[in-house]
């Protein structure tokens, strides 16, 4: 443990509102790609449950590999060619998406730093593609005025590889560099009896720090399970990313204390707006993936678009996850939505990027409930080496739903689809939040009649729609 950690150091010290630029970025893409994109095979927790006897991924592993003795999760790093990958390729992507923030996951469970790591021997330089993807990336992303995103989720490294299986290769002295150290099984529990020893918090904070001063990243997340991190080294590390006054930290749980960072719901969302800066992160797999897998399926761009605008009317961002292939190229079909998703803000962002919530979310019929994969459904993750657990959210809305934000002196409504002739805004209504009015204008068309009512804000809507903006029709009051 570094010895020179400050004791006296308090998490109120860290405490700081949210930047700008986080608040005003409303959109981000982020990508899980690694050695497990190579079997692509159920999800990226292959290379935990490869190893857990008795799993699906296990009894695959054994049909199409071999035996875990033999063919252990090292021997896909050189299958990991990445001769597709193209930085600049990447940066096209999150521009084409409107995305605001961007980056690779930088570290996940598996021990496979994806930059050009001196203190981790197992990165992507060495190993796989041998290319310094995190930091390739970021210097693309920064030409285009992306901000740059670091992930980092190897606190669940401790006990991550334990396996069922004796006779596993992680259990071979040999192997521990990729592996780390040999374990108690209970390890690989979420809140397990033995924490990490000095030797790993250490290892923990000096891979962010790297990152940090090496790349200095935007933003960093944190997955869940941060909590067995020792915290004098989660403050340690804290207070070194945060000499960077713009810089901002997302967490899951009560992994850091309300304030020091953005509180992030994985695949979750509030039933109200919220009047602390949050995140959501989510999948654009419509799967139990966060990774490429063999026969991928995609969400639509309509779902995206709607758990977009219903987010950020409560004040989050959403923060959204494409898995490439194993040689670093994108499917056709996760390019061709998220291209539906940056055809639709680059007509409405101006109702997304930069907006604060209204008095009101949003009316309607469909009911949003609080959610979020919390502790308990990653526990049930855990159990015997099973598949994420059973848990959706409601992301497409009815017609008649509107979801409000607001910016300067403009209040946007944005209505999840066509209303037809007349489009009644009841919040807008002399009853509702009763607003001054003086114009309507439908975004991507123009100017339109309108008549305020006690009831509701009466808008005649136009013949012809917007081009791209069937998913969602922003009206910007003023």
């Amino acid at each position: 443990m570094n010895n020179d950690i400050n004791e006296t150091l308090q998490w109120d010290d860290l405490k700081r509102e949210a930047p700008e630029w986080f608040r005003d970025a409303k959109f981000g893409l982020f990508f899980h790609w690694g050695p497990y994109s190579v079997p692509a095979y159920k999800n990226e927790w292959y290379s935990r449950n490869m190893y857990a006897k008795g799993n699906d991924i296990y009894n695959h592993h054994q049909e199409t590999f071999g035996p875990v003795s033999e063919f252990g999760y090292k021997d896909f790093y050189p299958m990991m060619t990445g001769d597709r990958f193209d930085p600049e390729e990447w940066a096209d992507l999150v521009e084409l998406s409107g995305a605001k923030y961007a980056g690779p996951v930088t570290e996940h469970a598996d021990n496979f730093s994806m930059w050009d790591s001196q203190v981790n021997p197992i990165n992507a330089v060495k190993e796989g593609p041998h290319r310094d993807v995190f930091g390739e990336c970021a210097e693309a992303f920064r030409k285009r005025g992306i901000k740059v995103l670091a992930t980092f989720h190897h606190q669940w490294l401790w006990g991550w590889f334990m396996s069922s299986d004796p006779d596993a290769d992680v259990y071979n002295p040999a192997n521990e560099k990729y592996y780390w150290k040999s374990l108690p099984l209970e390890t690989s529990r979420y809140m397990p009896y033995q924490l990490p020893d000095a030797s790993f918090n250490q290892m923990w904070m000096d891979r962010i720090n790297e990152v940090v001063d090496k790349y200095h990243p935007d933003a960093i997340y944190f997955d869940s399970r941060t909590c067995i991190i020792d915290e004098r080294v989660r403050k340690e590390m804290t207070a070194h990313y945060y000499q960077d006054k713009n810089a901002v930290i997302t967490y899951k749980q009560e992994d850091f204390p309300m304030g020091v960072g953005i509180y992030d719901i994985e695949r979750g969302n509030f039933s109200e707006a919220k009047e602390f800066p949050w995140q959501t992160d989510d999948r654009l797999e419509d799967q139990v993936t966060w990774c490429m897998v063999q026969e991928p399926k995609y969400k639509s761009a309509k779902r995206i678009i709607h758990q977009l605008c219903d987010v950020v009317s409560k004040n989050g961002n959403l923060l959204l996850n494409i898995g490439p292939y194993a040689d670093g190229s994108f499917h056709p079909e996760a390019k061709r939505i998220l291209g539906q998703v940056g055809g639709w803000l680059k007509i409405n962002g101006e109702a997304i990027y930069g907006t604060r919530p209204y008095k009101v979310p949003g009316e309607g019929e469909t009911e949003v409930l609080d959610s979020d994969y919390d502790i308990a459904m990653v526990n049930a993750q855990l159990e015997d080496g099973a598949d994420e657990a059973e848990f959706n959210i409601t992301t497409t809305f009815k017609y008649y739903d509107v979801r409000f934000t607001q910016k300067g002196d403009a209040i946007y409504a944005i209505v999840m689809g066509w209303p037809g002739k007349t489009a009644a805004i009841e919040t807008l209504g002399k009853n509702g939040t009763n607003p001054q009015i003086h114009s309507v204008e439908l975004l991507g068309y123009g100017p339109l009649k309108w008549k305020q009512t006690d009831e509701a804000l009466l808008v005649n809507m136009p013949k012809d729609r917007p081009e791209h903006c069937k998913y969602g029709y922003a009206l910007k009051v003023l």
